[in-house]
């Protein structure tokens, strides 16, 4: 990930921390040998956040996260995972590229087969620069909402 992209991971970790202070929150938490953009551990809860910034294949990353959630490498009770997308997947004629569609399809399959899992698709309202571009305008609002969003699905 690039500077701005590390700094939002950071910055949305901290924010998480403020909304749901009960959970133990941290950046590059591995799962197996997957490692989650921030999770957050309370009792038998855990909640894992995924940013996908301008992955070209998010579907890869929900699929590897959920094998592993399936092989039981993350003990919980209940699992929330939350897969963030940025305005890189909005087609320019509305709806969501196949990436997102499909990235989410994964999350949804397994949030059904997984009675521990619940699984929420996100929107992250930022066009994420290229690396060594400038931070969009609005993006720390934009954390704000989105952290709110993530908060909201969390026990």
């Amino acid at each position: 990930m690039g500077e701005f992209a590390t700094r939002v991971q950071e910055t949305l970790c901290e924010h998480l921390a403020e909304c749901r202070p009960g959970y133990d929150w941290e950046t590059e938490y591995a799962i197996a040998s997957t490692p989650v953009d921030i999770a957050g551990h309370r009792e038998e809860t855990a909640v894992v956040v995924e940013l996908e910034w301008r992955r070209a294949d998010p579907a890869d990353n929900t699929a590897k996260l959920f094998r592993h959630l399936s092989e039981e490498t993350l003990t919980a009770d209940r699992v929330v995972v939350c897969q963030l997308f940025t305005e890189y997947y909005n087609l320019a004629s509305g709806g969501y590229s196949s990436k997102r569609v499909n990235a989410t399809f994964v999350g949804n399959v397994a949030a059904d087969a997984l009675a521990s899992l619940s699984y929420h698709p996100l929107d992250l309202s930022i066009v994420p620069p290229k690396r060594g571009g400038d931070p969009p305008d609005g993006w720390e609002q934009a954390l704000d909402d989105t952290a709110e969003a993530v908060a909201d699905t969390v026990p």
